[in-house]
């Protein structure tokens, strides 16, 4: 199913029921109330990925503050996301997507070119999704570093 286009700003974010690292089932309908950072990554602790995570995870504290929860996917599996998680301290829901279900359901599982040789995989997206279970902002082909405090801004702007 790859090559499906990701929702846009504006448009209502797909649910989903995906367990967590520690076994935790999480429906993004769970979260109605609060902003949402859901971020797609192509695999655990890997260069960018993990930089990614930990920054994340360092500014937790300053998403919270302003009403927002991050949840991480990926297509590892939950024991691979445990064994990322306890090595990195990630204190958020990393939730598996082995059959790739939410990642076709937000488009990021497309084809990607890497060293001129091409193949499926996750494209590094981030949705922003607002309190009414709406897409606020869509960060496509994300680069990681400064990506963290991008976030925070956007969330400043709409919150």
């Amino acid at each position: 199913m790859a090559g499906t286009s990701s929702p846009e700003a504006g448009e209502a974010a797909p649910d989903f029921e995906k367990t967590d690292q520690e076994g935790n089932t999480h429906r993004l309908s769970d979260y109605r109330g609060q902003w949402v950072v859901l971020y797609f990554y192509p695999k655990d602790n890997t260069p960018g990925c993990t930089r990614e995570a930990c920054a994340f995870r360092d500014r937790r504290a300053e998403l919270e503050k302003r009403g927002a929860k991050v949840l991480g996917v990926s297509p590892d599996s939950a024991k691979s996301h445990a064994r990322f998680a306890e090595k990195q301290g990630l204190s958020f829901p990393l939730l598996a997507d082995p059959e790739k279900e939410v990642l076709d359901a937000y488009g990021v599982w497309r084809e990607k070119t890497s060293f001129g040789k091409t193949s499926l995989g996750v494209v590094r997206t981030t949705f922003l999704i607002d309190p009414d279970g709406n897409i606020a902002h869509v960060w496509d082909k994300v680069k990681v570093d400064g990506h963290d405090e991008t976030v925070l801004t956007k969330l400043d702007e709409l919150a």
